[in-house]
């Protein structure tokens, strides 16, 4: 199942490079369903905090109608930063999957509440992440 979400999660990051973002995507999920699906916007929204695991427990939170997103897992593709690490474990969600280490800006290391997967189609996640930078230059 982790490859099947993380694959929904490239979907997402792709549409992130469509529009000039670093393509991160995320989905989250309860119970084998997916509550919601976003992408990195911080370039197009001009605002920092709009990264594609906050848009993504946003829209989750709104759907569920509660602020509480227990027993959700996320699928990210690149690990999260401490601002989404700290709103993912405010939110009370209880697992993280992704797909690349951030070394930069990735704070999961630091998570107590939270059960973490990593390099799920990491591959996959690394090449966008390349190319896009590639690009860039």
């Amino acid at each position: 199942m982790n490859q099947y979400y993380m694959n929904l999660a490239i979907i997402e990051a792709k549409k992130a490079i469509k529009h000039n973002e670093v393509p991160v995507g995320a989905v989250i999920v309860k119970n084998n369903k997916v509550i919601s699906k976003a992408y990195n916007k911080r370039e197009s929204k001009k605002n920092s905090i709009k990264h594609a695991e906050i848009i993504a427990i946003e829209k989750a939170c709104k759907k569920m109608k509660n602020w509480r997103l227990d027993d959700c897992i996320i699928y990210v593709t690149m690990e999260p930063c401490m601002m989404c690490c700290g709103a993912i474990e405010q939110s009370r969600i209880k697992k993280i999957v992704y797909g690349i280490d951030n070394p930069n800006y990735g704070f999961t290391k630091e998570l107590k509440n939270v059960e973490i997967v990593s390099d799920i189609l990491k591959d996959n996640c690394r090449s966008l992440v390349q190319s896009f930078f590639k690009n860039k230059r």
